[in-house]
């Protein structure tokens, strides 16, 4: 299918454990029933649907590196094409995890308009922005980029600083070169930011029950996340797990992230196939 075929096709303009955490105003009672990996969902307003689970590829990501890099490309490659056989049609990468020619790998092997692949830039200025989705596309090897997150913000006043790069992803989406943009954020201050900016279609942000590696206690990430999605962007969870402080606690951090009722999807990184197969047996035993 062509690019601007897919385009024109795909275009669309907490449990009861939890609940004391969450003001009353933000929640919205999540649907009794059970959860699969592999359910397909909308992304807040963006038009974009995939798996409710995200293959994620940055567990310890920083340098060019992550755990899943370190798998080796056709490895890696092999963990997401499985993942796609069992549903799972969200890949999360980034230009810090070194991961883009693993997924690149991957989509060799999977019909590409079927995927959502989701990458994140540095860059701060115009320039560095215009370089990197060129670049990310060829390493991807890929027309298009599904979302693309400026990564790692901290500033609160982001959107002053950082309008004219924001500008160029916005061309990039009006030529076709990405679906939807938005931001990672990692502090309080930019993630409030985020949730009142027009400009943000995808907020991707660390939630769990603990509040391990996140930007505030679980309740006010919480609220400043219903914030986001009331006004139609797409909430996607990130270090569920806590970067592994919950491994032993795995199911009580799933049913959180579920029950919340918040989060469109969420990114969990495995290693290899049985924690794969683990995190998408472990999601199909959660009830609420």
């Amino acid at each position: 299918m062509k690019r601007r075929d897919f385009f024109k096709a795909s275009a669309v303009g907490v449990g009861a454990a939890w609940l004391g955490t969450i003001s009353r105003a933000s929640v919205v009672a999540a649907e009794p029933g059970t959860f699969h990996a592999a359910d397909m969902v909308a992304i807040g307003n963006t038009g974009i649907k995939t798996s409710r689970l995200a293959c994620g590829t940055g567990t310890v990501g920083y340098n060019h590196h992550s755990n899943q890099s370190g798998l080796g490309v056709e490895g890696l490659a092999d963990l997401l094409v499985r993942g796609y056989d069992h549903g799972l049609r969200f890949f999360d990468t980034a230009d810090s995890y070194g991961t883009h020619p693993h997924v690149a790998a991957a989509l060799k092997r999977v019909p590409r308009e079927k995927v959502t692949v989701l990458t994140k830039s540095w860059a701060r200025n115009p320039q560095q922005m215009r370089a990197d989705i060129e670049r990310f596309r060829k390493e991807l090897d890929t027309d298009y980029l599904d979302i693309l997150l400026m990564h790692c913000l901290t500033e609160p006043d982001w959107t002053a600083r950082f309008r004219p790069t924001m500008d160029v992803i916005s061309e990039a989406q009006e030529k076709g070169l990405i679906r939807a943009h938005g931001v990672s954020c990692h502090s309080i201050g930019a993630l409030r930011t985020a949730a009142r900016e027009p400009w943000v279609q995808v907020m991707l942000s660390r939630v769990n029950p603990i509040g391990s590696h996140m930007d505030a206690d679980p309740k006010t990430v919480v609220d400043t996340l219903w914030e986001g999605r009331a006004a139609g962007k797409g909430i996607v969870g990130m270090k569920i797990l806590g970067q592994g402080d919950l491994r032993k606690r795995q199911d009580e951090a799933l049913k959180y992230a579920v029950s919340l009722n918040l989060l469109h999807a969420f990114t969990i990184g495995a290693e290899n196939a049985a924690q794969q197969q683990d995190l998408i047996d472990r999601i199909a035993k959660v009830t609420i």
